[in-house]
C-alpha cells in the first residue's frame, strides 16, 4: 500500500516535529523564547538590510545623508544587541561612508 520512500518521509517530518518536543517545563519555555526571539531577530535583520539598500539608492547626496542618519543608528543598535557582528557593522557603516563620499565628488566632476 505504502512504499518505503512514502514511509520514510513521513517518519523524518515526524521526527523534526518531535526534535522540538521537550518534556521538563523549563525546556518548553526555552524553545518558546527561542521561537520568539528568532522572529525578532529576523525582522530586525530585514530592517537593517533594507534600510542599508536605501542609502545605497539614494540618487542626492542630501537624501542620502538623511538616509545615513537613520540607517547608522540601526546598525549600532543591532552591533549592540548582538544580531550582527561588530565588525560587520563597521564594514557596512564603511561602505555606506564610501558611497556618500563617492556622491559627493561625482556632484564635484561636474
Amino acid at each position: 500500500m505504502f512504499d518505503s520512500l512514502y514511509l520514510s518521509t513521513i517518519f523524518f517530518k515526524k521526527a523534526r516535529i518531535l526534535e522540538k518536543m521537550a518534556s521538563h517545563k523549563s525546556a518548553k519555555k526555552r524553545i518558546r523564547t527561542n521561537d520568539r526571539k528568532r522572529a525578532i531577530n529576523t525582522s530586525y535583520e530585514s530592517m537593517l538590510k533594507t534600510n542599508y539598500k536605501k542609502v545605497l539608492e539614494a540618487e542626492s547626496k542630501e537624501e542620502a545623508e538623511k538616509l545615513y542618519k537613520e540607517a547608522v543608528a540601526i546598525i549600532d543598535k543591532g552591533a549592540a544587541k548582538r544580531i550582527i557582528h561588530n565588525n560587520n557593522a563597521s564594514r557596512k557603516k564603511a561602505a555606506l561612508t564610501r558611497h556618500i563620499n563617492k556622491l559627493n565628488t561625482v556632484k564635484a566632476a561636474k
